[in-house]
């Protein structure tokens, strides 16, 4: 690992590297930030700097962040931003806190970039922080549509932030249409897939069976995988969805892994619904389990024979691999998808309707909507050559190639702004009359 700040060119002469701050704050920005953190590391370019906060650090989610200092990591700073309760409440006070932890650790680290993955409230407070003190922000997944708070919190990031690096075509222009400049667009892809085309099977029915509580599992053979996760907007009624999940498992009867969900507001109902059934029904087919690094955790996604629930994984990285998904619920509702995904409302029924059907088909073509295995590279080179900026405007307000060298930002098409504010002012002046 390389921590000094400087760096020396072909005539020896010193020169400062570029500080990148990576902010973690669940498994799953891990899992799908790990070859970006190994990226960074590879540029003499470039100094990476790690904050572990959210559920990374709470021993309770399996610490994750010993999986990141295990691969080789330094973690410059772990803060603990969660309140507990798992409620809107909660969730709220908690970016709020979140706002203030990340300020003292960029004024400490002072980092020259910041990069940010996703939709999570936690991600939300440290571009909120990063943005109000001047630290240029790069964004990875922008512009995508899904259900949940988190719809609202990933267009929120993707206006504080001055780069950006969505996972689709379809991302991109949704972030244009949103007023961000084409050429603040690094590039496309999830780095998830990354990790998905180098993955080198490792995982065995032993390392499964070492984790977690339940019965034995042979991943050798047919086996589910599921994820549930609260969506926060409809906040109350995840207890009767996961209730159908629940009974649409015990009906099949097939050996299955199920994850504990996140901490979002209505986790502690879910994993309440999860342990009662698991006490009072005793499922000789059940294992559930806390946290797998993010290889595990791929690897059985890879070879499921169907995954139930609604995380974002079973969108993107299953995909990749042509792994046949069951999608309940609105967790995900609106989020590009292959023919892998099969939606359901989260009736019993239907789900064991879908999971039948996805068992009968088997394996999907591989997909590469989210990505082809290479993306972490062009992010790294883009981290590597971007000009660092801090003030941000719509873009449909510039003219083409007018660039201010002062600011680093495109100039103002006076006309056009004077021409549309007076049409404004005309039409209240009409309405008043």
């Amino acid at each position: 690992m390389i921590h000094d700040s400087e760096n020396k060119n072909t005539n020896g002469d010193s020169i400062a590297k570029r500080k990148v701050c990576v902010v973690l704050v669940d498994r799953a920005n891990y899992g799908r930030l790990k070859p970006v953190l190994q990226a960074i590391t590879e540029r003499p370019q470039l100094q990476l700097q790690v904050i572990a906060a959210g559920t990374m650090v709470l021993e309770r989610f399996g610490h994750p962040v010993q999986n990141v200092k295990k691969d080789g990591f330094h973690v410059d700073g772990e803060i603990y931003i969660e309140l507990e309760g798992s409620t809107p409440a909660t969730m709220a006070k908690s970016l709020g806190f979140a706002v203030v932890e990340f300020a003292s650790e960029f004024q400490r680290l002072k980092p020259d970039v910041l990069v940010l993955i996703g939709d999570r409230y936690e991600a939300l407070a440290a571009a909120m922080a990063a943005a109000y003190m001047n630290i240029c922000i790069v964004h990875i997944q922008g512009g995508e549509v899904s259900g949940s708070i988190d719809e609202s919190a990933r267009h929120a990031i993707s206006k504080f932030s001055h780069y950006h690096f969505p996972s689709t075509k379809r991302s991109a222009a949704y972030l244009v249409r949103m007023g961000e400049a084409p050429e603040s667009i690094l590039g496309i892809g999830c780095p998830s897939s990354d990790i998905a085309r180098s993955l080198v099977p490792t995982i065995t029915s032993a390392v499964i069976n070492d984790t977690g509580s339940g019965c034995i599992i042979d991943i050798d053979q047919p086996f589910t995988l599921v994820v549930f996760h609260p969506t926060t907007t409809s906040y109350g009624g995840e207890r009767q969805q996961v209730d159908a999940i629940l009974e649409a498992l015990s009906s099949l009867a097939m050996q299955t892994i199920m994850l504990w969900p996140n901490i979002d507001a209505g986790a502690d109902h879910i994993s309440k619904a999860i342990r009662q059934f698991r006490d009072q029904v005793a499922p000789h087919w059940l294992r559930t389990i806390t946290n797998l690094t993010p290889e595990h955790y791929l690897e059985l996604l890879a070879r499921v024979s169907c995954a139930i629930g609604n995380s974002s994984s079973f969108v993107r990285d299953a995909g990749y691999f042509g792994t046949p998904v069951v999608l309940v619920g609105d967790r995900q509702r609106g989020r590009e998808t292959d023919v892998h995904v099969s939606h359901v409302a989260p009736v019993a029924g239907s789900i064991i309707a879908a999971v039948k059907k996805q068992l009968g088909h088997g394996l999907y073509t591989a997909s590469s909507l989210y990505g082809d295995g290479l993306v972490s590279e062009r992010i790294a080179d883009g981290l590597v050559h971007l000009e660092r900026y801090v003030q941000k405007r719509l873009h449909y307000i510039y003219e083409n190639g007018a660039n201010d060298q002062d600011d680093n930002a495109r100039s103002w098409d006076y006309h056009r702004t004077r021409r549309f504010e007076g049409y404004l002012a005309q039409e209240h002046r009409a309405a008043a009359r």
